[in-house]
């Protein structure tokens, strides 16, 4: 019996102790409250985040450009330096911009695509020198062959001028401008497009009719062999054929057009055209 009563009082008194450990424990808790609070007071006393968020979202928000009139996709990305050129700059904003590249509208937002090029420079900028001077050349490569201007042919001398008048021409005047070349003499697109016709145009003989970035076209007739065909995509100071005397002629020469459409009609002056980028002619 005692040895029962002693097993009967170990109970009683853990239950003792449990209850001495459970208001201990509770007592505990609440003096611990006021740590918990301090600690949360702390943790909520810096106030920089928010800002550093709104930094970074300015950062971004410098990455896009806005259209301008005037404005075209080669301009833009010579202007903001897009490594990859006009064609990336198309290729990321091709939802926007839509199925053709040279209908830009005024107020379109373009996004750059400089984004993520901007998180390694924060990150390790020991290695962000590498891809700055990556990017120059890639940028300058592609403007090179997207912006840049040539004068269709080499060392040539100006024949009939634009407008001259003449019973000759169905429209009254001369539509372009003529180069005296002799047969055989290389002509070059005078800046990167892609070729909308080439073949015989009548009286225009073999032509060449190239679409810009900007809008505008060239025609260049009376070739005598064509280096090109119809949707094929070329560079500025490509060859497209050989001069000739294919057509309406009195002898071999280049008739050289600028148009604002691919059709006889919408020439404008050729000369002045070149000149406004930089290729005096004569």
């Amino acid at each position: 019996m005692p040895a029962k009563r002693q097993q009967h009082r170990r109970p009683t008194g853990v239950q003792r102790l449990t209850r001495s450990i459970a208001v201990a424990g509770t007592g505990a808790m609440v003096l611990g409250l006021p740590l918990m609070g301090s600690a949360t007071a702390h943790a909520a006393a810096p106030q920089n985040a928010p800002q550093g968020v709104a930094a970074a979202a300015k950062k971004a928000a410098g990455q896009t450009y806005t259209v301008k009139k005037g404005d075209s996709l080669s301009k833009i990305a010579d202007k903001k330096k897009v490594a990859g050129g006009w064609k990336k700059l198309y290729k990321i904003n091709r939802e926007v911009v839509g199925d053709n590249p040279r209908l830009i509208k005024p107020g379109t937002k373009l996004d750059l695509g400089k984004k993520a090029a901007a998180k390694p420079a924060k990150a390790k900028p020991a290695k962000a020198a590498a891809p700055k001077s990556e990017a120059p050349t890639t940028t300058v490569a592609d403007a090179a062959a997207t912006s840049g201007y040539t004068a269709p042919v080499d060392a040539a001398s100006l024949g009939t001028a634009y407008h001259t008048p003449g019973g000759m021409w169905s429209s009254g005047y001369h539509t372009g401008a003529d180069f005296v070349i002799p047969t055989g003499t290389p002509i070059k697109a005078i800046a990167a497009g892609t070729v909308v016709a080439a073949g015989n145009g009548g009286a225009y003989g073999n032509q060449v009719v190239i679409q810009h970035a900007d809008g505008m076209y060239s025609q260049y007739a009376h070739q005598s062999q064509l280096s090109v065909s119809v949707g094929q995509t070329v560079t500025v100071g490509q060859q497209i054929g050989l001069s000739g005397a294919t057509g309406n002629v009195t002898g071999p020469h280049l008739h050289f057009e600028v148009r604002t459409s691919p059709d006889y009609g919408s020439d404008v002056d050729p000369v002045a055209y070149l000149n406004s980028h930089g290729v005096s002619l004569g």
